[in-house]
């Protein structure tokens, strides 16, 4: 038996035996939250085997762009379909042969991505031929970009069932930006069905990919407004306990770069990282908040408590509680600024596996079951590699 095999075994072992002790009535509903970010999202994809060999299988699946593809292939298939269709759609993401012959070649992976680009992903994107007519000419608002994504349209119809997507019992949300408003929009299973178009609508990553028309309105990516979509769940009413599993492709802290190639790369990563640790900083301290106004408000004489003014100030608070497990992806040796299209069998490969690995480490540690105030209402586990981490020893983003 090899080392890696073995290690794995283990690996199955102790989060397999963590999971015997998640406490579902404890810690509420179990959310998982994808990012945006391309060939990154192989790493999502791991993150979700962890869970499910462990049995965990969340109630509320939310993600932007390829995180809201891996999130629909997941809530839109039975149980024991959601790894297989996983599997497959990466599958199909891999480079071509020719392609992996190009990544073979002294240039290496840029070449490869220089073909990603030329050529586009089968099954994901291609070329627009209409788009080699010049910036300016009018293509129409659904057809304006570089690539067509039909092929993406096809492979999520083949790889998801329509009829339990429609019916949403995982409950799904993805998020997209609206084109004229500019505003964030998500798209909720828990208000009405959601379909492939709403799926198309979160990747509509522009000028690459043109806008997606829902409902007579047209929208684009939603990491162009916000890549890290964990406002949403933040934002759900009625609010209740919850373990969210906050999964990050980008990297919000990283060297100096010291040359116009590493510069590009981290531009990339702080861009796309959309400053997730200050937003769910001010979340910790409003949810806080509430549960300092609940107890207040128990303060007060019982005889006192049914006065309106009172009523309607207590109707702020609340005494659910949010374990927000943010897990960091590690970045891998010889990630650029174009890590997002390296979609080389081995990039899948090892971000898939880092994914599994990293997630499986972390329900070992069962960060959730640590003592805690009991005046917090939000408590925040970050973990680099699957190890947890001290806040306080890195910079904020």
């Amino acid at each position: 038996m090899g080392v890696q095999t073995l290690e794995r075994r283990t690996d199955q072992t102790a989060h397999a035996a963590a999971a015997e002790r998640l406490d579902r009535a404890s810690v509420g509903r179990i959310v998982l939250v994808f990012q945006g970010g391309g060939a990154l999202g192989a790493y999502q994809a791991g993150v979700y085997q962890a869970l499910h060999e462990a049995g965990i299988e969340p109630d509320w699946v939310v993600g932007t762009s390829i995180g809201a593809i891996n999130a629909a292939l997941i809530a839109g298939n039975a149980p024991e379909s959601r790894l297989p269709r996983l599997r497959e759609f990466w599958r199909r993401m891999k480079h071509s042969s020719l392609m992996q012959l190009a990544g073979a070649t002294p240039f290496g992976m840029l070449a490869a991505n220089a073909m990603t680009i030329t050529s586009g992903v089968k099954g994901f994107f291609e070329p627009n031929p209409w788009a080699f007519l010049g910036t300016q000419t009018p293509l129409g608002p659904e057809s304006a970009g570089y690539y067509s994504t039909a092929p993406l349209e096809q492979t999520l119809s083949e790889l998801t069932d329509p009829d339990v997507l429609e019916a949403g019992e995982m409950r799904l949300t993805v998020g997209a930006a609206a084109v004229q408003t500019g505003e964030m929009r998500y798209f909720d299973s828990k208000d009405g069905p959601l379909s492939v178009r709403h799926v198309m609508a979160s990747g509509a990553l522009p000028p690459a990919f043109p806008a997606v028309r829902i409902d007579g309105e047209l929208y684009w990516d939603g990491g162009i407004l916000s890549n890290t979509p964990v406002e949403a769940v933040f934002d759900d009413e009625p609010r209740q306990n919850a373990l969210i599993f906050a999964v990050h492709v980008w990297s919000p802290s990283g060297p100096e770069p010291d040359s116009i190639a590493r510069v590009m790369s981290r531009q990339k990563d702080l861009q796309y990282a959309s400053r997730a640790a200050s937003h769910i900083a001010r979340q910790k301290q409003i949810h806080n908040l509430r549960h300092i106004i609940t107890q207040l408000v128990e303060r007060f004489p019982e005889a006192g408590r049914d006065n309106p003014e009172l009523l309607a100030l207590a109707a702020h608070g609340c005494v659910s509680r949010m374990h927000v497990v943010r897990l960091l992806a590690p970045a891998l040796t010889g990630d650029d600024h174009s890590k997002d299209i390296d979609f080389s069998p081995e990039g899948i490969r090892t971000r898939w596996d880092t994914g599994y690995a990293d997630t499986a480490r972390m329900l070992a540690n069962r960060p959730w079951t640590q003592d805690i105030d009991v005046t917090e209402g939000f408590i925040l586990h970050e973990a680099v590699a699957g190890r947890l981490i001290d806040r306080h020893q890195r910079q904020g983003d």
